[in-house]
């Protein structure tokens, strides 16, 4: 089994460059199946969810081809098979986007319901009822989502969403870039990557107007041609990044970002002390004094992202004085507390609220990371405490962050990755 070792206690300097963004890239690359020719698809990050999302292509039959590291070109032309493989599948949140991109495409799709974090209750009500809304009969049994549109083309529609959802929004994107008419999702997320997915399927040839709105107009069109597409750098990584900064100390040039993604976890970390200079493509983090104790609620872009909720937290457990933090989009984003609390974090959780009372050092502890970004809160506390820190459970952290060891240590932390005997294999052996 690996772990990240990390002996905290030094401040960062030095520079980061920012990959392509996790949550753009998992969305534009089943959306290749809608194109009818070659797409070059242009700073992909190295991460295990894209690794996953480009298996599961291949097995559908598309022709998957690497250029270089961050560069692939997908054909998905002669894609004859729809059902989606359920051991890949059930490994990845984003393999719902498989749904409205071969509902789009051939007006049926059977896709296995998604994995990824377990973040408490997370359901796809609101893309059902999307593609109803377009035509489509959609049954989930067996595990499976079922969906079959009876004429074999979706019909646009007019949709509005019961609560803001990323997920739904882009899935009733995908779904709607072919369908005939008009589709209009009212309450739609606006989030950068929903603008990064609409830009990519434009320049295929979609007619999308409203991305980064509340209200987004999808008039269908007949065909998506091959072209080439770059995707955005990964705000959530540059935040990770930025409250590593905050909670270490130090001096780091964090580069190939977009800064103003960045504006409301740059205005909190600014609220707390952290001198943040914004650049064209890049935020100079610096932080030297005390940390300062803030108010912080997650709300859906442009406020702060619930996926830096735990990497904030991090911070906040060494401010001085008492820090509030409200989770207002998932239920089960706390489930790291008793990890911190390994690490002499004083944290008290009731439901979505969290009272974090910031202590004036964190101690080396083995924690492990119960979802993705837990586990880059583990490594921020990690690389801020007094002593070793041991993280387990580094897949979690493996789906979404490239390089993190090598990133870290480029800007002086003393973090490597070990590998321990996995101890149920022990058992067994015994």
């Amino acid at each position: 089994m690996n772990k990240y070792q990390i002996q905290g206690g030094t401040p960062l300097h030095g520079t980061i460059t920012i990959s392509g963004a996790k949550n753009a890239a998992v969305a534009i690359i089943p959306a290749a199946l809608l194109v009818d020719g070659v797409c070059r698809i242009e700073n992909i990050p190295q991460i295990s969810d894209v690794t996953l999302i480009l298996q599961i292509l291949q097995e559908l039959g598309a022709d998957v081809r690497t250029v270089n590291r961050t560069t692939v070109d997908i054909d998905c032309s002669h894609i004859r098979n729809r059902q989606v493989p359920y051991e890949l599948a059930r490994k990845i949140r984003a393999s719902y986007y498989l749904v409205g991109a071969l509902l789009g495409r051939f007006g049926w799709a059977e896709v296995p319901l998604p994995g990824g974090c377990d973040l408490g209750g997370r359901p796809i009500d609101q893309h059902i009822k999307g593609f109803v809304a377009m035509g489509a009969d959609v049954d989930v049994r067996n595990g499976l989502i079922c969906a079959k549109v009876p004429g074999g083309r979706l019909s646009g529609g007019q949709i509005y969403l019961d609560m803001v959802s990323v997920g739904a929004t882009m899935n009733i994107m995908l779904a709607g870039v072919l369908a005939d008419g008009m589709t209009i999702i009212e309450n739609a997320a606006k989030e950068p990557h929903i603008v990064d997915l609409a830009n990519f399927l434009n320049s295929m040839g979609a007619n999308i107007m409203g991305a980064g709105t509340d209200v987004i107009k999808i008039r269908g069109v007949k065909r998506l041609k091959g072209g080439t597409y770059s995707i955005i750098p990964d705000q959530i990584e540059a935040g990770t990044y930025m409250a590593a900064v905050a909670a270490a100390g130090g001096d780091v040039l964090i580069q190939n970002v977009i800064p103003k993604h960045l504006d409301c976890i740059t205005a909190k970390l600014v609220e707390m002390g952290v001198d943040v200079e914004e650049l064209d493509d890049a935020v100079r983090v610096r932080r030297f004094g005390p940390i300062s104790r803030t108010n912080v609620k997650t709300m859906p872009y442009p406020g702060f992202p619930t996926d830096m909720q735990p990497q904030i937290a991090a911070v906040l457990c060494l401010a001085t004085g008492t820090s509030v933090l409200t989770e207002g989009v998932w239920d089960s984003r706390y489930r790291y507390v008793d990890e911190f609390r390994r690490m002499g974090a004083h944290i008290q959780v009731d439901g979505k609220v969290a009272v974090i009372e910031g202590v004036p050092q964190l101690t080396g502890a083995p924690v492990n990371a119960c979802d993705l970004r837990a586990g880059a809160a583990m490594v921020i506390a990690g690389l801020a405490a007094q002593g070793i820190t041991e993280v387990g459970d580094i897949h979690h952290i493996e789906r979404g962050y490239e390089d993190l060891v090598g990133k870290l240590s480029g800007v002086g932390a003393n973090i490597r990755m070990i590998t321990v005997p996995d101890e149920d294999a022990k058992s067994q052996v015994g």
